[in-house]
């Protein structure tokens, strides 16, 4: 016959679907019938599937288990598995070191496996510190104390944390802190519920705060907007169709109306003066009425010449 390892994942699927069934055939006891949820049958399936629960390498969870009404009346029948079952639902690893002392004996005497239990529940109070952390940083130095290990041994212990799927996160070694990006509640209760209510409340601060710098950077651009638009119109208005200045324009008009008043002595344009050319009348002619400085003499007229045999 084939002998398989424990760890084996062959040996991991049985484990796990006997301990669901297991499960399942808890459910079915009345919760309502106190005889039957206390009869022997019950209390040794509830014992039995504790049991596996504590030794499974992949059973981090044992709140759905300690809901179990056949489950709880252990505290009855057994109640140091059922203070046992209560260490591993949400305490620590500090309260398991006292449970030992407690009980001095009884982890060899029900032989239980002292290594495994430790391990998983330096695991399950890695994951409690990492819930109970509001800022999302966990420095090594916390977590050595949490765990009862050697600041060198944490970044092992980190990874495995992670491996078992119960928190999510990374390393910082230049800042000596564990930062954690999702974590596993071990149990919901109104502890957790506080918890998430003040993370919920961190979260809507720095939301609020994204928003008021969105807002005033969208002020801030409209301002800019309407202080460039009106700029633009500014220099649209000074200058004219033709893309000189304004202030140019009216240049041309000043120097007509030099030319175009009313006639004076050299004056030409459109009034009358004395020896007036061009439009208007004046001594020079031309367009403004002045004689030209430079004007050519008149040529002479031909002379006439005489014909002998005219007589």
């Amino acid at each position: 016959m084939l002998s398989l390892p424990c760890d084996t994942p062959l040996t991991f699927v049985a484990n796990r679907e006997s301990y669901h069934s297991l499960i399942q055939a808890l459910g079915t006891f009345d919760r309502e019938d106190q005889e039957e949820i206390t009869s022997q049958e019950a209390q040794q399936l509830s014992l039995r599937a504790l049991r596996m629960a504590l030794l499974s390498n992949n059973t981090f969870l044992f709140q759905d288990l300690r809901t179990l009404p056949t489950v709880q009346a252990l505290a009855d029948s057994h109640p140091v598995y059922a203070q046992l079952l209560d260490i591993f639902t949400e305490q620590d690893l500090e309260d398991y070191s006292d449970f030992k002392e407690e009980h001095d004996d009884f982890i060899e005497k029900e032989k239980l496996d002292d290594a495994k239990l430790e391990r998983k529940m330096r695991l399950l109070t890695f994951t409690s510190l990492a819930a109970s952390t509001p800022n999302r940083e966990i420095p090594y130095a916390n977590i050595a104390r949490a765990l009862q290990i050697p600041v060198e041994q944490v970044e092992m212990w980190s990874i495995d944390v992670i491996r078992a799927k119960l928190v999510e996160g990374r390393l910082s070694q230049k800042d000596k802190v564990f930062k954690v990006h999702r974590t596993t509640y071990r149990v919901f209760g109104e502890k957790q519920w506080r918890e998430l209510g003040t993370r919920v409340d961190q979260y809507k601060a720095v939301v609020d705060n994204l928003l008021a710098v969105i807002r005033r950077q969208q002020a801030e651009a409209v301002t800019a907007k309407e202080r460039e638009q009106a700029d633009i119109e500014r220099r649209l208005a000074n200058v004219g169709i033709d893309g000189e200045p304004s202030s140019n324009r009216g240049m041309g008009g000043e120097r007509g109306n030099r030319g175009g008043r009313g006639g004076g002595r050299g004056g030409g344009g459109f009034g009358g003066g004395r020896g007036g050319g061009g439009f208007g009348e004046g001594r020079g002619g031309g367009f403004g009425g002045k004689e030209p400085r430079d004007a050519p003499a008149p040529a002479p007229a031909p002379r006439a010449e005489r014909d002998d045999n005219e007589d």
